[in-house]
């Protein structure tokens, strides 16, 4: 029975982040932001992932799972067409436009098609071999490396970062609990920060060569990096006074101040400067109950495969979360990551629908086993 209940909380806890959510877009008119057919669009993408919701509960995990590899060559192929005939917003090739809705951004739903089929193998891997030794864990390291790399680099020349950056997030999260050799997660960690250094030394020492490789628009990307760590911007210094003013019960409808992306990036700004300390503290309570949630689910999974999944999940949805309103705050750079449920996106909020579908999914499966 607490299992059926998990779903109802679920349930719960998303419904009152779509309010919020509506709330704080129609709220973000008042910083300047033209919102106009923006809440519509939020409430229409919520009644899709609704939708999604009941067809996953419906169809089954397995299937899913089974055809992942599948799912995975559709992808790579849906981001490499992406690249050649994609519409290009704000210098990026991230999106398909499609009449009437909007956009869809193929990487969004490629962390969940990456997250289910290296779980999968990862499953495979420790069923049948029992010698853990290095060779073996070593050959399933290559083997996870060569899953991620060509998703990582169709979706860095977009580029996207940000999404790299969430790949790169999941698969730590899966692999830390696989119980695999922790020397391969500092490996992977020190491979990251070999590349990272390497950019960077670019970036301080040879901008022609830096432009010339990775392009104009990741060097803007580099310097939004510094300007976090100058605390300098006008987007960021404008949140953050935003945020100030909200003072204990906020301001709601009172504020003047502009900067880019309130709806989606800047979300938590445009709430605290409306709904104060208090509200930001109930928004967050709500965030941490819902996530609680989630992680014990995966507690009570018995099934390996499903457990990777759900961690996969709850991984890159707490990094979304911190991330976001770190940024917000100035704690940490600004990478435009939306926080999930809230922000404004069509593409973001149905693959984390998609992904609560799966979750609740596994739930079900939990309780039919359990009786």
């Amino acid at each position: 029975m607490e299992t059926i209940k998990a779903n109802y909380k679920i349930i719960i806890y998303l419904s009152i982040m779509f309010i919020i959510s509506l709330i704080t877009l129609y709220n973000a008119d008042y910083i300047n932001i033209s919102v106009s057919g923006i809440i519509y669009k939020q409430l229409l993408w919520y009644l899709i992932g609704i939708v999604a919701i009941i067809f996953i509960i419906n169809l089954k995990n397995r299937i899913i799972i089974n055809y992942s590899f599948y799912l995975y060559i559709f992808l790579n192929i849906i981001l490499l067409l992406l690249l050649l005939f994609g519409d290009t917003i704000n210098n990026a090739r991230c999106w398909f436009k499609i009449p009437g809705i909007g956009t869809i951004q193929p990487s969004e739903f490629m962390k969940i098609i990456l997250i289910i089929f290296i779980s999968k193998y990862i499953y495979k891997y420790n069923k049948k071999t029992k010698n853990k030794s290095m060779k073996n864990e070593f050959i399933m390291f290559i083997y996870i490396l060569l899953i991620l790399i060509p998703p990582c680099i169709l979706t860095f020349l977009e580029p996207d970062t940000g999404a790299v950056f969430m790949y790169l997030i999941l698969t730590i999260f899966i692999l830390y609990i696989s119980g695999i050799s922790k020397k391969w997660i500092i490996i992977f960690f020190s491979i990251l920060l070999f590349i990272l250094s390497f950019i960077m030394f670019l970036y301080f020492f040879n901008i022609n060569l830096f432009i010339k490789i990775l392009g104009s628009s990741f060097f803007l990307r580099i310097e939004r990096l510094t300007n976090w760590v100058n605390t300098s911007g006008m987007q960021l210094k404008n949140g953050i006074t935003a945020i100030g003013t909200g003072g204990i019960f906020g301001n709601l409808f009172i504020n003047d101040l502009y900067f880019p992306e309130a709806h989606t990036d800047f979300i938590f700004a445009v709430f605290a400067s409306n709904f104060g300390f208090i509200g930001c503290l109930f928004l967050i309570m709500i965030i941490t109950l819902f996530d609680l949630e989630l992680i014990n689910i995966s507690i009570k999974t018995l099934n390996k495969t499903n457990k990777y999944i759900i961690i996969g999940f709850v991984g890159i949805l707490i990094y979304q979360q911190i991330q976001n309103i770190g940024m917000t705050f100035g704690l940490l750079p600004i990478t435009g990551i939306t926080l999930p449920f809230i922000s404004y996106g069509g593409s973001s909020l149905l693959s984390y629908m998609i992904m609560i579908g799966i979750i609740m999914n596994i739930n079900l499966d939990n309780y039919h086993y359990h009786n």
